[in-house]
């Protein structure tokens, strides 16, 4: 495993928690890192990424309560979920590729690690 994830946990709905994925240099440097949750189907569905230059895109349902941002000294990037709700349980999955799409596959994965929003 060349990405690893950590953070996740289980939360009340309403409440906030902050997800970091990291890796080797080369992964990061000319890659999109992307966090995607799993859903019942098995795929993976986009919720945030971010570009090596900083550009970002989110899915529709975290827009404005999502944020991802990315250290490239540290090669670290940290996804900061407010307001969270329980539709936004899942496991969730770090991924360094050439792009983002949803649904997913390809490039390098971390473990997932798991989210539990309860209301």
């Amino acid at each position: 495993v060349q990405l690893q994830a950590s953070g996740g946990g289980s939360v009340q709905s309403g409440e906030s928690l902050s997800l970091s994925c990291s890796g080797p240099e080369n992964l990061f440097r000319l890659n999109v890192i992307g966090w995607y949750r799993q859903a019942p189907g098995n795929q993976h569905d986009l919720v945030a990424a971010i570009t090596s230059a900083g550009s970002t895109r989110y899915a529709d349902s975290v827009q404005g309560r999502f944020t991802i941002s990315r250290d490239n000294a540290n090669k670290t990037v940290h996804l900061q979920m407010n307001n969270l709700r329980p539709e936004d349980t899942g496991v969730y999955y770090c991924n360094a590729d050439r792009r983002c799409s949803t649904p997913h596959a390809g490039g390098y994965w971390g473990e997932g690690t798991l989210v539990t929003v309860s209301s």
